[in-house]
């Protein structure tokens, strides 16, 4: 039976998607993507912590000399900023790799919250999916590559860089990782990847709590390392209650 349509925030889906990723009939369409995540983002994470003091410290050298008090607030904003770039950038080639899995995943959560089929099953429909997918993928990077350019850019000027920057860059993932995750239900349904982004864009605030909490928790470790496919049932059960119809 149809999920009824309700007033869950973008925050609260991520949440949602936690449980739906527990649930029997779910659990083994899991374990691909979760596997891709852990052995890219966990080696990527393994690499950061080893030199994040370097690059910060780095970083902190070029504010000049009567900017230096603002070290102690730099100091965590340039953390928060370096931990979500390394791992929006893992997460995404994760992502990648693992993009036909996760349309698998969405296809069967969006299944298991409407009672009906979408696509054929299969391993052979997935094969044969597999190239239009990747194309997806590759048409989402052309999308997201000049605007994070731009900010990282922006990141290097000194002071006005390492204060608004992270800001900015927190926001702009945000808006990404929806994008991202809910691609995969849209695609689904073969929407186009602008009409995608229309439809998001009317309900932005739930995109971007949703896309906050995936960037929130790809920055803590551990955590981390389960987001993929918690984001993919959470951005599948948003499709489901505000976009299929």
């Amino acid at each position: 039976m149809e999920t009824r349509r309700n007033n869950r925030n973008g925050i609260s889906y991520f949440f949602y998607g936690f449980s739906i990723a527990k649930q029997p009939g779910i659990r083994q369409f899991v374990l691909l993507p979760l596997l891709a995540n852990i052995l890219l983002v966990g080696g990527a994470l393994f690499y950061l912590f080893a030199n994040l003091d370097a690059w910060i410290n780095q970083m902190l050298g070029q504010v000049p000399d009567f900017l230096s008090w603002l070290s102690y607030i730099l100091w965590p904003l340039l953390t928060i900023t370096i931990l979500a770039t390394f791992s929006y950038f893992f997460s995404t080639l994760a992502n990648f790799i693992a993009a036909p899995f996760n349309g698998l995943l969405a296809e069967k959560v969006e299944q298991k919250l409407t009672g009906q089929k979408i696509n054929d099953d299969g391993l052979v429909s997935l094969i044969k999916d597999t190239p239009r997918i990747l194309a997806r993928e590759w048409r989402k990077l052309l999308y997201v590559l000049p605007k994070a350019i731009g900010l990282f850019l922006l990141l290097l000027i000194p002071a006005l860089g390492q204060t608004i920057g992270p800001i900015l860059w927190f926001i702009f993932t945000a808006w990404i990782l929806a994008i991202q995750y809910c691609d995969y239900p849209f695609d689904n349904h073969k929407i186009e990847f602008n009409q995608m982004r229309m439809q998001l864009k009317q309900e932005q605030g739930k995109a971007y709590g949703f896309g906050a909490m995936v960037a929130l928790f790809t920055t803590i470790p551990i955590l981390n390392l389960f987001v993929m496919p918690i984001a993919v049932c959470g951005a599948t059960a948003l499709w489901v209650e505000k976009f299929k119809h």
